[in-house]
């Protein structure tokens, strides 16, 4: 029995090992294409994209925007970040040593994530919470951060619209919010506030979730923020502090850069992938019910025009 407990013990050890040679092996290429990066001309976001350890290209793009503005608090936040294995910073937590704080409704996604072969190698914390309006100030004072940020993202698949707009007193200099494309680009809308929502629970398609970009760009323009730009698969949308933008760095414009989303995600009544694209994945959700951010009224998700 002991002799099978030790080699139980030296596989995981070689395990750990291996993910960690893994992960040095991705963070070297990840460099090389920083340093190409530095090179190109692009005049938009999408064309510094790559991906390391992020869902898509936001590594890239999170290269790019932190090389090129003058962040003062090397800080960021990241909301929804299942165990931190696929996460928007976490390549920037490991190339440029930033402190992270990191959030998961899950304590078993945590406790996964403080025995990764990379957790105490950083100055990385986590906490097991699941976010609300009514809780999320008192999670991130947790943080022991200054409330000038260098990076927020969240993506909690819900509620998002709703938790940033409690987030008055924090500055972060680069906001990252998830918006569901299906809402279109005019209406600035999302789900109504339901402190208890469960994506996969409140629509078996796994598609009514969240808010428009129209939505956050409205909630966030009025605290002094500009739409810098958005992932090409059409899913998370990149904002500067209006102080911060430069030559480099620069507003665009809602109706130039909004991307529909790419991903096919969504799912029958017995949750398998039903590839649904274009139109048909919205006309799966008409009837649920969306909230105008501006003016409150109530409406559905087939009035939406666009």
């Amino acid at each position: 029995m002991l002799r099978g407990i030790a080699q139980w013990f030296d596989r995981a050890r070689r395990i750990m090992k291996n993910a960690q040679s893994l992960d040095d092996i991705k963070v070297n290429q990840g460099r090389i294409l920083c340093e190409l990066n530095v090179h190109k001309k692009a005049t938009r976001l999408i064309d510094y994209e790559f991906k390391v350890f992020s869902q898509g290209g936001e590594d890239g793009i999170i290269q790019f925007l932190t090389s090129n503005l003058d962040i003062r608090n090397k800080t960021f936040i990241e909301f929804g970040t299942e165990d931190f294995a696929e996460a928007n910073c976490r390549f920037l937590l490991i190339k440029n040593n930033w402190c992270g704080f990191v959030v998961d409704g899950s304590e078993r996604n945590m406790r996964r994530l403080r025995a990764s072969s990379f957790y105490w190698r950083y100055s990385l914390n986590c906490r097991a919470a699941f976010i609300t309006r009514e809780n999320v100030n008192v999670v991130l004072e947790e943080s022991g951060f200054d409330k000038e940020l260098g990076i927020l993202s969240i993506d909690i698949d819900g509620m998002d619209y709703h938790v940033l707009a409690e987030l008055q007193s924090w500055r972060p200099s680069i906001l990252i919010a998830e918006y569901n494309a299906l809402f279109g680009r005019e209406r600035a809308v999302s789900v109504p506030y339901d402190r208890e929502f469960q994506r996969s629970s409140r629509h078996y398609s796994n598609l009514y979730y969240g808010a428009s970009l129209a939505a956050f760009v409205s909630l966030v323009g009025g605290r002094g923020y500009a739409l810098v730009g958005v992932s090409s698969a059409g899913n998370n949308a990149f904002f500067v502090r209006r102080d911060l933008l430069n030559d480099a760095v620069k507003e665009v414009a809602l109706s130039e850069e909004f991307r529909d989303s790419t991903f096919r995600e969504a799912r029958d009544e017995n949750n398998r992938l039903t590839f649904l694209t274009g139109r048909a994945r919205r006309e799966v959700i008409a009837d649920m019910p969306l909230v105008d951010v501006r003016s409150g009224e109530m409406l559905r998700v087939g009035d939406l025009s666009d």
